[in-house]
Formats: C-alpha cells, sequence, structure tokens
C-alpha cells in the first residue's frame, strides 16, 4: 500500500490540473495509469517531483497541495 504522499508525488508527474473538476476515480485512475507508465515503479515519479520543486519552485508547492489533498479524497472515498 502506498502512502498519501506517495500517491500525490505520482498524481503530480499526471498532466491533471486543479482546475479541472476531477472525481475521485478520475483521480485513482489517473495514479493507475502512471503507475503503470513507470513500471509500477514510484521512484520515478520522486524524481520527477524533485525535479519540478527545482526546477518551477514557485508552482511546485500549490501544486503538491493540491496533489495531496487530492488523493487524500480520492483514495479515503475508495476506503470507505
Amino acid at each position: 500500500m502506498m502512502t498519501t504522499t506517495e500517491l500525490a508525488q505520482v498524481l503530480f508527474t499526471t498532466t491533471l490540473q486543479p482546475s479541472d473538476e476531477l472525481s475521485p476515480c478520475q483521480i485513482r485512475e489517473a495514479v493507475d495509469e502512471r503507475l503503470c507508465a513507470c513500471g509500477g515503479d514510484p521512484a520515478w515519479c520522486t524524481a520527477y517531483v524533485a525535479q519540478e520543486a527545482g526546477d518551477h519552485p514557485e508552482t511546485y508547492v500549490l501544486r503538491m497541495r493540491w496533489a495531496l489533498t487530492a488523493v487524500a479524497g480520492a483514495y479515503a472515498l475508495a476506503a470507505a
């Protein structure tokens, strides 16, 4: 089982945007698709997120906050 932080890092690397009106199902599907594209290795996503944090610190915090909130909600509903 992945942590909320790990799931958020995967979501961060998708093309989804905070301005999109996304259902919890869409968020979970996007995370699953990205993990499959990375061969199930979340380390690729972690490296990408670190690079983005260094390259674009002005947008990193907002996007990561969104990703954390989005996966927390999407996966809490899935577990319920």
